[in-house]
């Protein structure tokens, strides 16, 4: 892998820059809404960061949160009522959310301390009416509004339609990207093949509902372009006990290879069919499985109206999903494999370039990029490259605009990235050293690295959850009265979400953690104006032999394939076993990727990943 010779080289293709959202126009769009709700009779409005698929990255026609408010975060929910207004966020975005929204207008509200359904029950008033769309909202969400407007004497009022969309005079339009065949090379299994075995697990006269679009795409085989960064075809299908299955989705996506490959699959419907197909299974009498997590309360609705009964619950095809299959499983290795190549170019690249201090933010984020389009296999980075310098680095899902651009100087940065190619799907941060760190920023970092170690270290019986093992990784931090405030390792698809469920390391992580499921390892330290530390590995689930154990036994073996700075590792404060892994890993990265990169990071990878000595 060559290096581009210069940084005006360096190009995104997949992120830009701009900061559409605009905190300045929240109050005038604000006090549009208002008079529609006026006009539609109703005292205040809902308005979830969703789409109808309860999707993490959304099409830019279901940005309303963003529009109305300025937020820009992946999470968040804002309520207005006719004369205040609350937005609610999570840890992760206590920053961002100042940064971006008008506090004048939204009072940004952290979810933890109070939820939604907790702040009508207290801000709305006696007899007040308060419209939600169903289309954006689940029925554990729609029960928890129910509770706070009845709490507060209130009525709660599905919307025929979005009155936000009445007043956002330049909604794009939805999006219609085109929608193909996932090779069964990358897949592994056919899809009439995963089809029998998902009908098979349904009752005697079920059907499920499949609103969750990754899980559409999966059971189909099939990818798409609709949303950023995920290869998401939106559709919605249903699949009965009997094996007939139907997928809804937009015609207009469908090339005729495409068409006539699903059509054997399925009949093959517009959205706009989906009700009277569920109308149809109500004035069957059928029950239908709904997910909880992603399905619009209109379509229990709509089941319920027509007679039939609705199961709310897991939809069966997540759990599939995440077992990852042998096809699946070498294509992640393949893909982390080039993937390492491309970082630790990178990497090497970054050490000379920083040196000078005239890098950016920015600058990085398009080095980044540049290098792993070398490959020829990137379809798309998997989630906008965070890239914090200093203070920055300390806003857990910090993204750089034009606006916030900053210069990366001495001290921290951390760089959270990741790619998606046809044959898997990567997440990697890596925090590094830009002159010499204080021994304090050493000592963070270290503490941080006991706790990744003890994650991808880690041996668990069988039926060991996500929530048993988290504080594996927060010890060390604790030792010393530290933590951090997310999750330590979400779930990934094979070319589909890089935050899958239904398994992670947090917790709240219930489910338990089986052979073949690929998670994160991301622990992390963030001091607020100063810097932030985290560092991240892919890992996959997989049995591990123990003599004379009395129990299945599993463990991780770590996919991501690149150096860790050993510059910010003080190695007082490891152990001895630690060492170990640490310098193994490091001579397992040397031995693999050396042969795919320049003599130039040939050179570099050697020093980078030299043995800190076993104690």
């Amino acid at each position: 892998m060559t290096e581009p010779a210069d940084t005006p080289l360096f190009e995104c293709l997949y992120q830009t820059f701009t900061d559409a959202a605009d905190a300045s126009q929240g109050k005038a769009r604000t006090a549009l809404l208002r008079d529609e709700l006026k006009r539609r009779d109703l005292d205040g409005f809902i308005v979830p960061r969703s789409d109808e698929y309860q999707n993490e990255y959304v099409p830019a026609a279901a940005e309303r949160l963003a529009w109305l408010t300025g937020f820009t975060g992946s999470a968040g929910l804002a309520i207005v009522l006719a004369d205040r207004a609350a937005i609610f966020i999570d840890g992760r975005y206590t920053l961002q959310v100042r940064d971006q929204v008008d506090t004048r207008v939204f009072v940004p509200v952290p979810i933890a301390d109070t939820t939604p359904s907790q702040w009508l029950g207290k801000n709305a008033g006696k007899g007040q009416r308060i419209g939600f769309d169903p289309w954006l909202t689940t029925p554990s969400a729609f029960e928890a509004y129910e509770r706070g407007a009845h709490a507060a004497g209130a009525t709660l009022v599905a919307v025929e339609t979005n009155p936000l969309d009445a007043v956002w005079y330049d909604r794009p339009p939805a999006p219609l990207g085109a929608v193909n065949l996932h090779p069964k090379r990358y897949a592994g299994v056919d899809a009439s093949k995963k089809l029998v075995r998902i009908a098979k697990g349904l009752g005697k006269g079920e059907a499920l509902l499949v609103s969750n679009p990754h899980n559409s795409a999966w059971a189909f085989n099939i990818r798409g372009s609709d949303v950023s960064h995920t290869p998401l075809p939106l559709c919605t299908s249903l699949i009965a006990q009997d094996g007939k299955a139907q997928i809804f989705i937009d015609r207009r996506k469908l090339d005729e290879k495409t068409h006539a490959a699903l059509a054997k699959l399925a009949q093959v419907h517009e959205p706009s069919d989906l009700l009277e197909a569920l109308a149809q299974c109500g004035r069957d009498g059928a029950t239908v499985r709904f997910d909880a997590a992603t399905t619009p309360v209109a379509l229990v609705n709509a089941l319920k109206a027509a007679g039939g009964k609705a199961v709310v619950g897991d939809d069966p095809i997540t759990l599939l999903k995440a077992i990852k299959n042998a096809a699946e499983i070498d294509g992640a290795r393949a893909a982390h494999l080039r993937d390492g190549a491309a970082v630790a170019s990178f990497l090497a690249w970054f050490d000379e370039a920083a040196s000078r201090g005239k890098l950016t933010e920015i600058d990085a984020v398009k080095a980044l990029e540049t290098f792993r389009r070398q490959t020829k296999k990137l379809k798309d980075v998997s989630f906008p490259t965070i890239s914090g310098a200093g203070a920055n680095g300390a806003i857990v899902h910090y993204r750089v605009t034009d606006k916030t651009n900053a210069r990366i100087g001495r001290g921290l940065f951390l760089l959270d990235s990741g790619a998606q190619y046809e044959d898997g799907t990567t997440d990697i941060t890596r925090t590094i050293a830009v002159g010499k760190p204080t021994p304090d920023m050493r000592a963070c970092f270290t503490r941080v690295l006991k706790g990744h170690i003890g994650i991808a270290d880690a041996v668990f019986p069988k039926g060991t959850s996500g929530l048993q093992i988290d504080g594996f990784a927060r010890r060390s931090l604790w030792d010393a009265g530290l933590d951090y405030d997310h999750g330590t390792g979400h779930g990934v698809g094979s070319f589909l979400s890089v935050h899958e469920g239904p398994q992670n390391i947090s917790k709240r992580g219930s489910t338990a953690l089986e052979p073949g499921m690929i998670v994160s390892n991301e622990p992390g330290y963030y001091r607020t104006g100063a810097f932030g530390i985290r560092i991240e590995n892919l890992v996959l689930v997989e049995e591990r032999m123990i003599a004379g154990a009395e129990r299945d036994m599993f463990g991780f073996e770590t996919l991501t394939l690149v150096p860790i700075d050993t510059r910010l590792v003080d190695t007082k404060l490891m152990t001895r076993d630690e060492l170990r892994w640490l310098d193994a890993y490091h001579a397992r990265v040397r031995k693999a990727l050396s042969p795919l990169v320049s003599p130039a990071t040939r050179k570099w990878l050697v020093a980078a990943t030299k043995s800190l000595g076993r104690g």
